[in-house]
């Protein structure tokens, strides 16, 4: 069973930072795509950032690229996404999700093609 475990959300100011974590186990394998999707209140889940675990290829939203860095720490089966430059419409319930690899190349920041969902946490960023 793939179980992902999300953590390192808050409340921070605008221009801040805050890095989340993402524990993932229960794969069999290692070529897979996880990430982080976001949805705000009134608002549908988007993806944020994902990354390949087996070539390192990224994928980001445009609304975050040059402000949040997504990384894989292999040894502890670990994915990390760098807030900086927080912004206010960054606030929302942030998901940790995975596939397999091929989930990345189809469908790329797209909820649904990502079978496998962690708790969200909540980014609250104020003005």
């Amino acid at each position: 069973e793939v179980q992902l475990q999300a953590s390192g959300g808050g409340l921070v100011q605008a221009g801040g930072s805050l890095r989340l974590s993402c524990a993932a186990s229960g794969f069999t394998g290692d070529d897979y795509a996880i990430g982080w999707f976001r949805q705000a209140p009134g608002k549908e889940r988007e993806g944020v950032s994902i990354i390949s675990t087996s070539d390192g290829s990224t994928f980001y939203a445009d609304s975050v690229k040059g402000r949040f860095t997504i990384s894989l720490d292999i040894v502890k089966s670990t994915v990390y996404l760098q807030m900086n430059s927080l912004r206010p419409e960054d606030t929302a319930v942030y998901y940790c999700a995975a596939d397999w690899r091929p989930a990345m190349c189809r469908y790329g920041g797209i909820p649904r093609g990502y079978a496998n969902w962690g708790q969200g946490t909540q980014v609250t960023v104020s003005s």
